[in-house]
């Protein structure tokens, strides 16, 4: 049998997302015991000291199936949003999210327009349902070239997915950009507005979250996998019109997430003490970055999220760099697949871990 027969054109062009190495692989493969983790966006102060007896809890009922529209973290994530209940939904991440949208409004011969620089999983979803993807290229200063966006859509277009913050870079919308984005686009084209990095984003005077400028077109995404540090439970939600949620609950997979997931989430949600902290410490740390970056003539982009982006003279010195990093025990990510091949992605760890980052630095650089 030759697999590649039962294949549709579309999946074989794909390719699988490689993600950063895990803290046991580098430790079994460089024989190291300190290891920062500073690759994939997590909150590495961990999570809120609730969570553990919430789902510890939730595990005496681990028999029976998960409540399907997560009826207690709906409704506590609709009424801080002052949104109804049926304008949410939940499933197993932002992403899983993004493969719901795809799957329930994609028809064969449309496309989607996006930046050419921003999170790959939209890549990969609208590529499952073989649509064409028009990527606009970002601006010399790693922003959204709004007017190329807008220019970009025609009428085959059934969605525009914009990260803001984006990711990998760290970078947003103005709020008069993003007003003029979602006014010039038509009222059939829906916009996935992700929000993942909303939390380190929303006391930035000129951000302006897709909460605060909501058409019936708009689908904003938030994740509980940054700021509120359950990136492995994989639960995210999305708000948006009810006639789109409704239309949504038809494709997601019945019991996702999991209860487990659903009680992490519902006490995590509530511990705004923890959720200032993690926000707090990422900001003190990108400022500490910044200046350490600006002591060693380090070009970089500022963000708003909680990583900033490394910016060097070409591929080949961020593989170089990344991998002299990674020999000293510090992890990060290089971001070739999000169409950045001479830059680097550093997550804002805790203090110890960005002492590690600035003394492993040092020392590659001395070499």
């Amino acid at each position: 049998m030759n697999i590649a027969d039962l294949l549709p054109e579309n999946i074989k062009r794909l390719k699988p997302y490689v993600a950063g190495k895990t803290i046991a692989e580098v430790k079994k493969e460089y024989g190291l015991e300190r290891i920062s983790k500073l690759a994939s966006n997590e909150n590495r102060l961990g999570c809120s000291s609730k969570v553990k007896d919430a789902v510890l809890t939730s595990l005496k009922e681990i028999q029976d199936y998960p409540d399907p529209v997560s009826g207690k973290l709906r409704a506590a994530i609709a009424d801080r949003n002052a949104v109804k209940e049926s304008e949410v939904i939940l499933a197993a991440g932002s992403e899983s999210i993004i493969s719901i949208l795809c799957r329930t409004f994609f028809k064969h011969d449309e496309n989607a327009v996006t930046a050419n620089a921003t999170f790959v999983g939209f890549f990969v979803q609208a590529g499952v349902r073989g649509v064409e993807l028009k990527k606009v290229p970002v601006t010399e200063s790693y922003r959204f070239h709004v007017d190329g966006i807008l220019d970009a859509i025609d009428d085959k277009t059934k969605m525009v997915y914009l990260a803001n913050p984006n990711n990998p870079t760290g970078t947003y919308l103005k709020a008069d950009e993003y007003r003029k984005l979602v006014d010039g686009i038509p009222e059939n084209v829906l916009l996935i507005a992700d929000e993942a990095y909303f939390e380190y984003a929303n006391e930035v005077d000129d951000y302006l979250s897709a909460m605060d400028y909501r058409k019936p077109n708009v689908i904003i995404l938030r994740t509980f996998s940054k700021a509120f540090g359950l990136a492995g439970f994989r639960i995210g939600y999305g708000i948006a019109d009810e006639t789109l949620i409704t239309e949504m609950l038809k494709t997601k997979l019945t019991f996702e997430p999991t209860a487990p997931a659903q009680a992490a989430a519902l006490v995590a949600y509530d511990d705004l003490e923890f959720l200032k902290k993690s926000t707090e410490v990422v900001k003190k740390g990108r400022d500490r970055l910044y200046s350490f970056f600006d002591d060693h003539n380090v070009q970089y982009e500022k963000s708003i999220s909680n990583s900033v982006m490394m910016i060097l003279d070409s591929e080949s010195e961020a593989v170089d760099f990344t991998q002299k990093m990674l020999e000293q025990g510090v992890i990060l990510r290089r971001i070739n697949a999000f169409g950045l091949p001479n830059c680097v992605r550093i997550t804002i760890g805790t203090p110890s871990e960005m002492d590690h980052f600035e003394e492993s630095f040092k020392q590659i650089f001395k070499q």
